[in-house]
């Protein structure tokens, strides 16, 4: 498990397994963020046993599935709602980290003292290159004036 700080408070990682919960818990987090869609790959059909080895360990689970590639405004804005409301530190997962740090990025753009360099930073720090998505990052900067 390779985790990666964004802010405090606030960091992604690659697929988490039921292997890992214990040491998610250790490590401070009291909540998880699940962006995976059900069935989208062999080692995950669905999220039931996670989400139980999750709360079992009295952590609070919020899943947001988004299809990579795929950053609807509804699922934008229930990322965002979830990072305001959720108890922090606050891990979000999906595959590879991409479709999490995504989402963070695309919801922190919309905040008022935003800088999208020190965010596209932020996630190239944490192994992904989201330079690919600045024109629509940039859009969505413009919208919110």
């Amino acid at each position: 498990m390779d985790i990666k700080a964004l802010e405090p408070g606030f960091s992604i990682c690659h697929a988490i397994q039921i292997s890992d919960v214990s040491r998610i818990k250790a490590l401070g987090f009291k909540s998880v963020i699940c962006n995976r869609v059900p069935g989208e790959a062999d080692d995950y059909q669905h999220d039931s046993s996670l989400r139980q080895a999750i709360e079992a360990e009295g952590l609070l689970w919020k899943e947001i599935p988004v299809v990579p590639g795929e950053y609807t405004e509804e699922a934008i804005e229930a990322f965002g709602h979830a990072i305001e409301v959720l108890p922090t530190p606050i891990l979000a997962f999906c595959r590879t980290g991409r479709r999490a740090v995504s989402l963070w990025v695309h919801n922190q753009v919309k905040l008022q003292d935003c800088d999208l360099g020190a965010l596209l930073n932020a996630a190239h720090a944490a192994g992904h290159d989201l330079q690919d998505s600045r024109p629509a990052l940039e859009k969505r900067m413009a919208n919110k004036a």
